[in-house]
């Protein structure tokens, strides 16, 4: 497992400024981050839970995790360093509801730059939309949706609204199962968005 995830190039001036536009909620760094990160940090996830199908979802989770999170995030160590601290506690905490042995995981990540950190295991957050879909109205919900760009539109209302599967939606729509979980979690972002917007406001 000598697989060198990340690289020296997690500091550099243009990691720092997206991770700080990510904070003030820009939707391009959060993109940004979420591309850079994803196979490297779905990789380390694979090698923990060997199922693809979970990685995947498991992947997804971390980002919406820390991207909640953000506002926590301290600029002295590295966001990737950050990141990977909370995908191995999602992971644990992952494998131990499913009871799943985790013998092979080591009690330190080497995080490819001479850092190292410990495990220890943090709760598991709920999804923020059910959670949502149980503090607001669905009324409320669906104009938000409405606003939303197309694409997003038609994968919430499937999946929140008329409650499919992943794959469920694959088949109506025909598109990939990694593609929908992203859009997914873009579009879930958009409405967290707007409700702190509307809070604020």
């Amino acid at each position: 497992m000598d697989v060198n995830y990340l690289s020296f190039q997690e500091r550099s001036p243009e990691i720092y400024q997206k991770v700080m536009l990510a904070k003030d909620g820009d939707r391009k760094a959060l993109s940004f981050l979420l591309e850079r990160y994803r196979k490297s940090l779905m990789a380390m996830i694979l090698k923990m839970v060997r199922n693809l199908d979970d990685a995947e979802d498991l992947t997804i989770e971390v980002f919406e995790k820390a991207f909640r999170n953000l506002h926590r995030f301290d600029a002295k160590y590295s966001f990737s360093t950050w990141l990977f601290k909370i995908g191995t506690n999602h992971t644990i905490d992952f494998l131990r509801h499913k009871r799943l042995k985790t013998t092979s995981i080591h009690g330190e990540i080497h995080d490819g730059r001479g850092e190292t950190f410990s495990i220890d295991v943090a709760s598991q957050d709920s999804d923020p939309m059910e959670t949502l879909l149980r503090k607001q109205s669905h009324e409320v919900l669906r104009e938000i949706v409405s606003g939303l760009p197309a694409m997003y539109q038609t994968l919430i209302r499937l999946k929140y609204f008329e409650e499919l599967s992943v794959e469920e939606i694959q088949q109506q729509i025909n598109i990939p199962v990694n593609t929908i979980k992203i859009r997914l979690f873009r579009g879930r972002n958009l409405i967290l968005g707007i409700l702190e917007g509307r809070k604020k406001g």
